[in-house]
């Protein structure tokens, strides 16, 4: 079995950074998203990317407007951007970077006309929001039913095993093993399950998500 990715999110100070990197965090997140309790300002996003050094760093939208991505961008250079709202596939490939679509599980969508819409993106991220309920938002420590994906998933992956499938919503240190052994993700992406408070990493809970996935790794492997 290929080393599942892993990827916190919600990143909004430079020592949990130094931490994740340390630790051999794969990617970093930081949440653009005016009024979400991880959103991070201009100054502390040019600061957290510039800290993240070679680790791929990806900047969540949702819904944005063109200009306050392309400011957002003109002061902090990321790798790979990645849209939480209704954006069109059009949209999300029009900045001239990979991107990473999160797919809204809460709202039952079909996975494999999704991920032929959405057949640009360099991955496309399973999470338990919904688009239709904004009060239902990502990073809400929630977990969708990974058994309502199991079946679609495996055919996509079958039918276009170019795509890359995160899986996100509600991971923790104690149950990410399980999520990997069920769907089999390329990546595995984590916000509050690392957190003491929002926005506030543990280093004893990213230590351990780690660990986690490379148990569920060396298991898979055997």
């Amino acid at each position: 079995m290929a080393r599942t990715r892993i990827k916190f999110c919600g990143m909004m100070r430079a020592e949990d950074v130094a931490t994740a990197i340390a630790l051999g965090v794969d990617a970093l997140g930081f949440v653009c998203v005016p009024g979400s309790k991880r959103c991070v300002s201009e100054a502390q996003l040019a600061e957290l990317v510039s800290a993240a050094g070679a680790v791929q760093t990806i900047l969540l939208f949702q819904d944005a407007a063109r200009s306050f991505i392309e400011s957002t961008l003109a002061k902090a250079s990321a790798s790979t951007l990645q849209f939480h709202g209704a954006e069109t596939p059009e949209f999300c490939a029009s900045f001239g970077l990979p991107f990473i679509k999160a797919v809204p599980m809460a709202d039952q969508p079909d996975l494999f006309k999704f991920s032929a819409r959405y057949y640009q993106a360099s991955a496309l991220l399973l999470d338990s929001h919904s688009v239709l309920d904004r009060q239902k938002s990502g990073g809400s420590g929630h977990q969708f039913v990974w058994t309502d994906a199991v079946d679609a998933l495996r055919l996509t992956q079958k039918l276009h095993p170019s795509i890359r499938w995160f899986l996100a919503g509600g991971l923790n240190a104690a149950n990410v093993g399980a999520g990997i052994a069920a769907l089999n993700p390329y990546a595995v992406d984590v916000s509050s399950g690392i957190e003491l408070s929002v926005g506030v990493k543990s280093s004893e809970k990213m230590r351990a998500f780690i660990e986690s996935v490379r148990a569920s790794d060396d298991t898979s492997a055997k």
